[in-house]
Parts: C-alpha cells; sequence; structure tokens
C-alpha cells in the first residue's frame, strides 16, 4: 500500500489489489472521523476515476462518515483503451472486493456506466449493503430494445440510480418501475454535463448528484 497525497485529503491512500483479471488499483479517501461505510464505485467503459461525479463524491462523502473507494479496473491499470466484456469485468470486481471488505465496514458496491451494471450484476453474491448506479446504460444509444433492465432489477439490495435528464443511454422517463429510487439531474448527458444554456450549472449539476447521495448513504445507516 502506497500512500498517496492530494491536495483535497492528504489521508488519501492508494493501493493495487491482485485480481483474476489481472491487478486492480484503489485509491482510498478516507471518511473524517469515525466511518460507518465504504463506497467502492469504478469507472465507465469511456474513461478513469477521474469523472467529475467520481471525483466529487471522493470529496463530499468523507465529511459525513462514509470512506470513498474509488476503483481502477484491471483493464485501465494495464493501459487498454477498450474495456472487456461483462465476465471479466465481474471477475475483476470479485477479485477487488475482500479489499474493500476489509476495514470490516458495510460496503455499497457502485460504479458509473459500464461500472454500474458490474455493481448491480454481482451486489447478492458479494453481500454488498447496497448499490449506487450512477448513468446506468439502461440501453446503447438509439437501441431501447436492447434493455439492460433486468440487471439493474435483480440487484437485490436498496439501489440509488442517478441518471442525467438528457442521458442518451436512457433517460430517467424510460426506466421501468422498482423498487430502486431515481435521481434525475437536469438537463445532464451521461457524463452529468449541462449545456450552458441550461438552466443550471455545472457545478449545481454536481451538487445534484452529491446531495442525493450523501441523502441516501445517511438513511442507509
Amino acid at each position: 500500500m502506497t500512500p498517496h497525497s492530494t491536495d483535497a485529503d492528504v489521508t488519501d491512500v492508494t493501493e493495487t489489489v491482485g485480481t483474476g483479471a489481472g491487478p486492480a488499483r484503489v485509491t482510498w479517501h478516507r471518511a473524517r472521523g469515525r466511518a460507518r461505510l465504504v463506497l467502492a464505485v469504478s469507472h465507465g467503459a469511456g474513461g478513469g476515476i477521474e469523472a467529475r461525479d467520481l471525483r466529487a463524491l471522493a470529496a463530499a462523502l468523507p465529511a459525513h462518515g462514509v470512506s470513498v473507494a474509488l476503483v481502477e479496473q484491471p483493464w485501465r491499470v494495464a493501459g487498454k483503451k477498450v474495456a472487456p466484456a461483462p465476465k471479466t469485468l465481474d471477475t475483476g470486481w470479485r477479485g477487488i472486493w475482500p479489499a474493500l471488505t476489509a476495514p470490516g465496514l458495510p460496503v455499497i458496491s457502485g460504479g458509473r456506466s459500464a461500472g454500474a451494471r458490474v455493481a448491480c450484476r454481482t451486489a447478492t453474491e458479494l453481500g454488498a449493503r447496497a448499490v449506487l448506479a450512477l448513468s446506468f446504460p439502461l440501453h446503447p444509444p438509439g437501441r431501447p430494445e436492447k434493455s439492460r433492465a433486468g440487471e439493474l432489477l435483480g440487484a437485490g439490495v436498496p439501489t440509488l440510480v442517478v441518471q442525467g435528464g438528457n442521458d442518451p443511454f436512457g433517460r430517467p422517463g424510460e426506466f421501468p418501475e422498482g423498487s430502486y429510487e431515481l435521481v434525475e439531474v437536469p438537463h445532464g448527458d451521461h457524463g452529468f454535463a449541462v449545456p450552458k444554456r441550461a438552466d443550471i450549472t455545472q457545478d449545481e449539476a454536481v451538487k445534484v448528484v452529491t446531495d442525493a447521495v450523501v441523502r441516501w448513504t445517511g438513511a442507509l445507516g
């Protein structure tokens, strides 16, 4: 485990974790004071942990008793540009899980886009406390008949979906009824970016995400 300092939090620590899909990397943003939960979130198929929503959660949640683990999946650590098949993504997430549970706290399994699908598919098997699905890709753009709703509905644990109002991978109104909670980021696209003409600023859009997750994690105990 190698210490890694940032301007935001000098207690951040990065560790490399071996998995059946290759080495993964976990950057911890420790809760300030007594930790109640671990929120583990991974990136999507087209980006890394530098995504605006992941960084915002890592900055906001520690003040609320939640340690945030930003997970770089093995394919990303290996420098590959294209994510592997879902089965391989799930193998990597399973291999990371022991490191996430090491603090002895309940773990929320989360991710954005493809990472959200992984979290949903493996939540019950791994014993996740809950699932956080950021920009869940309900279907490929323009292909609503290729629905992935079954993965979301099958998570089997309390689930929060945070979805951009203009996400081409699935707008909030397209989601089926279910036991999960859905929060809309007005005008947001798949990366929660909002157009300049919108009646909400980019900072306000990101705050919708962090406020929703802070409230939801607070209710989980």
